[in-house]
């Protein structure tokens, strides 16, 4: 391994080439005991290895997810917070180059910061930037509050993460003031609470939102109790496997509490750092003048979980549910997203802010088309999308080809915080004010 060293407040730093760019792994940026909030890792003056991936938190397999399209051993570790810093191979300490902080997606219960299909290499090699991925706690240990314990400990995960960011990025390169966070998902509703944590103001800039499923974040206080009640009644001390067995136990038989429970785990209201539930629109609208937003969504959000729910998915074996089946995904799609988008856009622009909203349709056939999750595969086009249906048939050159629009307007965005009108024909729109 060709190993380079940065020197900057939190030590001497040791990463490594990797072709075009410079990586510094698993960074840790703070500590935390089970159900406590993170405290600020110290800094040293000796050095720090950051030539290892970040661990994950413990979680279940994620069903879209196969094994071989990860090549990385990364590792579990309840305590998870760390962040791997990606930059161009020749950057220098204060060049002042655009950072882009990544919150992965996974509903709260899976992923980090290092996975293979989320690897920020070729997005920096182009567009010359510093992207900056985040591992935080997920599930039970991160998002799920009460009963004496604290919630939202992975939204103060993320939170200190944007601190040492703001306290040592620039010997890596990049401007601490000109900073963008931007997430898929979960992330992309973890992105949205961040604008209005308290204690977050000033660490970032540019908000990118990607598919947030803003549509379910209200009315979640009732199905909280009732998990953090069958939290309470486990053992204190599970060990990482059993955690992840016993949160089966958890999320069961929610459906009662309707659409919320397609995303059991979340952001608390009411509840450090976030405003209660009624005062979440005067709060959004008091920092719309202070964050330029991006954000958007796919054409068919919902197909990708349709198609793992073999009774809904086996309707396309006819014409007729075929029909069905295309006006549950729009149906669900508008619910969870498309609505709750346009609400956020209109509210920030009337408030004075900067909001400029995409859309997305793109895919490999009609399966996938507009898919939830399937724009990673423009932003990160590595070989972990050749694996598995979601784009089957299509050569990487081409997706990384048909990507290079969206990876640019992305980067321009982070340097700048407006959008273009602009359109990739049949794949990309956006609208901006």
């Amino acid at each position: 391994m060709d190993v380079t060293s940065v020197q900057c407040p939190a030590g001497k730093v040791l990463g490594w080439y990797d072709g075009a760019v410079k990586r510094a792994t698993g960074i840790r940026y703070a500590r935390a005991e089970r159900y406590g909030k993170p405290v600020a890792e110290p800094e040293v003056d000796g050095d720090v290895d950051a030539t290892r991936f970040s661990p994950r938190c413990p979680q279940r397999a994620n069903p879209l997810q196969r094994p071989e399209s990860e090549r990385r051993d990364m590792g579990v570790d309840e305590h998870c917070q760390y962040l791997s810093i990606t930059t161009p191979r020749d950057a220098v300490a204060d060049e002042g180059l655009p950072v882009m902080v990544w919150i992965h997606g996974g509903s709260y219960e899976t992923g980090g910061g290092d996975e293979t299909y989320s690897d920020p290499a070729l997005l920096v090699e182009e567009q010359r930037v510093v992207v900056v991925t985040v591992t935080y706690r997920l599930g039970p240990l991160g998002f799920l509050g009460g009963d004496g314990r604290p919630a939202n400990l992975g939204l103060l995960d993320q939170m200190e993460a944007l601190r040492w960011v703001r306290r040592n990025i620039a010997a890596f390169g990049g401007d601490p003031d000109t900073v963008t966070i931007f997430g898929q998902s979960a992330g992309a509703d973890a992105v949205a609470h961040l604008m209005i944590a308290d204690g977050a103001s000033g660490l970032f800039r540019h908000a990118i939102l990607q598919s947030p499923p803003l549509g379910i974040t209200l009315g979640r206080a009732a199905m909280a109790k009732k998990m953090s009640g069958r939290l309470r009644e486990l053992p204190e001390r599970l060990t990482n496997e059993t955690m992840v067995v016993a949160q089966a136990g958890l999320v069961r038989g929610l459906g009662r509490f309707g659409w919320v429970a397609a995303m059991p785990f979340g952001v608390q209201y009411g509840h450090d750092p976030l405003p209660p539930e009624d005062e979440l629109d005067e709060a959004w609208a008091a920092v719309a003048p202070d964050v330029d937003v991006l954000i958007g969504s796919n054409s068919r959000e919902s197909a990708l979980f349709a198609e793992l729910m073999p009774a809904l998915a086996r309707l396309r074996r006819s014409e007729v549910g075929t029909r069905i089946y295309e006006a549950a995904v729009v149906r669900t799609t508008r619910r969870i997203y498309d609505d709750a988008i346009g609400h956020f856009v209109e509210r920030h622009r009337r408030a004075g802010g900067n909001a400029a909203q995409y859309f997305l349709d793109w895919g490999a056939g009609p399966r996938f088309q507009g898919a939830h999750v399937i724009e990673l595969a423009l932003l990160f086009p590595t070989h972990s999308w050749e694996v598995g249906d979601l784009l089957e048939g299509v050569a990487l050159s081409e997706i990384r080809r048909q990507g290079t629009v969206m990876r640019q307007l992305w980067a321009d965005f982070a340097r700048t915080g407006r959008s273009p009108v602009d359109e990739l024909p049949g794949i990309l729109h956006v609208t901006a004010r």
